[in-house]
């Protein structure tokens, strides 16, 4: 079947029609694959190094940081900079300090403090080349297939993490550490070949903000008055805390209420794993993704939380990963979506960084908030409450959102007469 056939293109993957995208993919799930595979040998090298979990957790800290302070600054340099430059500069960073890691661990550092410092200097990084990544991704395809682009690269993160994972633990005792960090070093030059290699004819190039002063506080005073999108961010930010920390609630079952250990906590996630690479499949097969899907979905994963909670055995719980998988996939891909595609593209990269921001603030306080729910009430009473929450901010969004558009319609139709008049 050609690549350009109907039936092709009807399907969900009708993004891979372009050649620019479909390099772009090739090289993602490459990099994600190889970003997935340090992920383990960092976090194992750290808790070999000290023993300790706090540590592993200190790692995630210094990595999230960044966006956290420095991601609106980020967004304003996207949105001013051509986006090329910028992601091939980014990359070449990441694999400088992936190469860093691996000279640490073959000189035989016994310090953590090195490994912090490059976990920090990865979150900058991130933080200052994310939104630029973001918008130049939104270039390899047309603005009518980005939303399927997004779900796409959903799909293909979730498929990158579990190749990623799965190859680290069979490379680790072969490789050691170091050639796991070596592997992912040399992941970020696929990308940049992948760059190389598009046709600059091709690109969708979005409009770019002029140089001026204020650029950062332009962006959040965009966000701040634009109330369809803080009720989103808001939504999503509940979500993400209290109904997304799945590492931390698993566990906790795992050892806790449902008994299973170890292995339990491995079957939860890979079972979460498929979950997510269904979702993908399911909201790439979608010919738009809506602020209806979206209030629905998040509605439906706070409900099936609140009953995860309840559930008496093993297999049961394990059943309800996936869907609550999925649907989160759904949740973020719809989310990145409305939120770029309904925002003007000179600020572009800043609505991405608050994206960046937003989800990083949830992991930071969600993770801990349930970790400490589940040793002070209960894991099951922990999930019920996460899920009773997401429940809520549906509901609340939904309210908020139907004043806002019916406040729309009454402006529309009160500027009607005068347009008719003029």
């Amino acid at each position: 079947m050609s690549l350009t056939s109907p039936a092709l293109i009807s399907s969900g993957i009708r993004a891979l029609r372009h050649h620019n995208y479909r390099l772009w993919a090739g090289a993602d799930i490459i990099s994600v694959t190889g970003t997935w595979m340090q992920v383990l040998g960092l976090n194992w090298l750290i808790l070999e190094m000290t023993g300790s979990a706090a540590s592993v957790g200190l790692s995630l800290v210094m990595q999230a940081l960044p966006t956290l302070l420095l991601g609106m600054w980020g967004g304003a340099l996207a949105d001013r900079l051509p986006s090329r430059p910028v992601v091939v500069a980014a990359q070449l960073a990441q694999a400088a300090l992936a190469a860093v890691l691996a000279a640490i661990v073959v000189t035989g550092v016994d310090s953590v403090l090195p490994i912090y410092a490059v976990a920090l200097a990865g979150g900058v990084v991130t933080a200052l080349g994310g939104p630029a990544l973001g918008r130049f991704g939104a270039q390899v395809v047309p603005p009518a297939d980005l939303s399927n682009a997004m779900a796409l690269g959903s799909l293909l993160s979730s498929a990158g993490r579990i190749l990623g994972m799965s190859l680290a633990g069979v490379l680790l005792p072969v490789t050691g550490n170091a050639g796991l960090f070596v592997i992912n070093a040399a992941s970020f030059f696929v990308v940049i070949a992948a760059v190389a290699a598009m046709r600059r004819s091709e690109f969708h190039r979005l409009a770019a903000a002029e140089r001026q002063r204020g650029a950062v506080l332009e962006g959040l005073r965009y966000v701040m008055r634009t109330p369809w999108l803080l009720v989103v961010l808001a939504l999503w930010f509940v979500s993400g805390s209290v109904g997304r920390n799945y590492q931390v609630t698993m566990a906790a079952m795992s050892a806790g209420p449902l008994e299973a250990g170890a292995g339990g906590y491995g079957l939860l996630s890979t079972a979460f794993a498929v979950g997510t690479v269904l979702g993908g499949f399911l909201v790439a097969a979608r010919p738009e993704l809506t602020i209806r899907l979206l209030l629905i979905t998040a509605f439906a994963i706070g409900v099936a939380q609140a009953l995860s909670g309840l559930m008496p055995e093993l297999w049961s719980f394990a059943a309800l990963m996936v869907p609550i998988a999925a649907g989160a996939v759904a949740v973020d891909t719809t989310v990145s979506a409305r939120a770029q595609l309904d925002s003007p593209e000179p600020m572009r990269g800043r609505v991405i960084a608050a994206l960046s921001i937003v989800s990083a603030g949830s992991g930071a306080l969600g993770g801990p908030l349930l970790g400490w729910l589940s040793d002070t009430l209960s894991p099951r009473l922990a999930l019920e409450l996460g899920g009773v929450a997401c429940v809520a901010a549906a509901l609340l969004a939904a309210m908020a959102l139907a004043r806002l558009s019916g406040r729309t319609i009454r402006q529309a139709a009160r500027l009607r007469p005068r347009l008719e008049q003029a």
